[in-house]
């Protein structure tokens, strides 16, 4: 079993260490976590592309690149998600575990002072940002933002969250609403924005490998000696969880698509103000998150009334989201099936077979997790935004012990929010 070790090492500072021989690499992020915002979502996008352009002591993308070849081919890599309304940037590498390289090498020690220097020090002219850099990777963020309309599944769950929680912070795309937002960005309002969040930012940091966690700790602590740190109280980045109150909305557009995008919001209801996180899990495997799920096995391979379908928990914001591909005319008879696998579910219509094998699905899902370290970095970044300490074998066996009226009861808090239909131009409704 690994060894999980969490402190705040600094004025919110907070350093997780998993200890283990596992991997022949090593890994480590250092994520600043900010309060996801519409004016700043496409500032906090591009910041991450544009750090690792270079730093002070490494000006440039050759001299960087040369400089992880002497760290034995590390890499460097952007970090933008979201949890819930929690804004995560940063940045990850992984780099040979020092246990396999001569005695002495202290790659560790060298990973985590690169980082600290890109973080900290960045390539900069009179005090700003390179202009140059700053303008190449707002037109790269630009064209990442128009890009989302070409996978239209994924463009239609967006679509939905951005309608079904329009006002909410939880409305905004990682990257920034519209391509604008990122191409009226500057090196003057880009090194304002970085100067600010560097004193006020949440910093969560994770690594994983052989090193003792002590060792980390310093590691880290000398990378990030030179992190200003606001002297007024610091702002906890948070996420407003709202309940369904009002009649279900229905939403249609039309793009140039052949098959129709289904998809459908729920609120997770009164059973997120006590949270279980294992019934959570196991109720979305039984419902449309695995292979052996009622939407999989019915709407989609028993009844044929889609190409796909499944669900997704977003446990941060305390949302379900179902996500399907139809014939546009099968429409309601889809969302109707749909609707009915969740009834069924709340009126104990769940065997034994059905409950098992949802937890096995997520059984193994924990595994895979187990076994590689960007998903564990994932998932304890999960874990830090909800103020959870159990790693996936503890959290496995909860799961273990989620029983059928575990599941009923989160079916049971469950409310139809918002259904989102992207269709062609030529289809019917």
């Amino acid at each position: 079993m690994d060894t999980v070790f969490g402190k705040e090492i600094m004025p919110q500072v907070f350093l997780t260490t998993v200890r283990t021989d596992k991997f022949k690499t090593g890994s480590i992020s250092i994520n600043l976590c900010l309060q996801l915002s519409r004016k700043d979502a496409a500032k906090n996008a591009l910041l991450p592309q544009v750090l690792l352009r270079g730093c002070g002591r490494y000006p440039d993308m050759q001299s960087l690149s040369a400089a992880l070849d002497e760290l034995y081919g590390a890499r460097v890599e952007p970090l933008v998600r979201k949890k819930g309304e929690v804004h995560c940037i940063g940045l990850f590498s992984d780099f040979v575990d020092d246990a396999l390289v001569s005695e002495g090498e202290m790659l560790l020690e060298r990973v985590t002072e690169l980082l600290g220097q890109l973080l900290l020090f960045p390539a900069t002219k009179a005090g700003l940002f390179n202009s140059d850099y700053v303008k190449s990777e707002r037109e790269n963020l630009a064209n990442r933002i128009r890009a989302r309309i070409n996978d239209k599944q994924q463009y239609a769950v967006s679509r939905l969250k951005e309608l079904m929680c329009a006002g909410e912070p939880y409305s905004v795309d990682t990257l920034g609403e519209k391509p604008e937002d990122a191409l009226k960005i500057t090196p003057i309002s880009l090194t304002k924005h970085y100067r600010e969040i560097l004193e006020t930012a949440r910093v969560e940091v994770f690594y994983c490998g052989s090193a003792e966690p002590g060792r980390v700790e310093i590691a880290v602590k000398n990378a990030l000696e030179a992190l200003p740190r606001a002297e007024s109280e610091f702002i906890q980045p948070y996420t407003d969880v709202k309940m369904t109150t009002g009649e279900v909305r229905y939403f249609t557009e039309s793009l140039d698509v052949t098959q129709g995008k289904l998809t459908v919001g729920f609120r997770l209801g009164e059973i997120m103000k006590k949270p279980g996180l294992a019934s959570l899990l196991v109720f979305n495997a039984l419902y449309g998150g695995s292979v052996t799920s009622k939407l999989f096995l019915n709407v989609r391979e028993r009844l044929s009334l889609c190409y796909y379908a499944s669900s997704q928990i977003e446990r941060h914001k305390a949302i379900l989201i179902v996500s399907s591909g139809i014939e546009i005319e099968k429409y309601d008879q889809a969302l109707a099936e749909i609707l009915r696998q969740l009834e069924l579910i709340k009126q104990g219509d769940v065997s034994e077979d059905e409950l098992s094998n949802a937890r096995k699905t997520i059984m193994t899902d924990l595994r895979s997790v187990m076994d590689n370290q960007f998903m564990l970095e994932n998932f304890y970044l999960s874990q830090a935004i909800d103020s959870l300490a159990y790693s996936p074998d503890v959290l496995a066996e909860l799961i273990r012990g989620v029983s059928k009226e575990d599941v009923l009861t989160v079916a049971d808090s469950i409310r139809l929010d918002s259904v989102y239909f992207l269709k062609n131009a030529e289809g019917g409704r």
